[in-house]
């Protein structure tokens, strides 16, 4: 599971039936020295590649969000199948790191 930034969503054209109700979001990964910031430093030049999610719990620009990968994005909707690769599984409100 990852710790993302959302920075924006994806318009579509042409989607795969399974996917009603739902929308996709561009997040970028953040590192363990992002996490304690509410907001990240738009001038600061990132490092990591930005990735597409599946969002079905209403996920914003500017929100931490929690993210499953892999075959674990697709496990909530088992025996349903959806092509999807990344979930949004939580909305994070507060993060703290020890």
């Amino acid at each position: 599971m990852k710790i993302a930034e959302v920075i924006g969503k994806v318009t579509l054209s042409r989607r795969h039936p399974s996917l009603d109700g739902a929308r996709w979001l561009v997040a970028i990964p953040l590192k363990s020295d992002e996490l304690n910031s509410k907001k990240l430093n738009s001038k600061k030049k990132k490092k990591t590649e930005p990735f597409v999610i599946y969002d079905e719990l209403g996920a914003s620009p500017g929100c931490q969000i929690a993210v499953s990968e892999g075959a674990e994005a697709a496990a909530p909707f088992h025996p349903d199948v959806k092509p999807i690769d990344a979930y949004v599984s939580a909305i994070l409100d507060q993060v703290e790191v020890y």
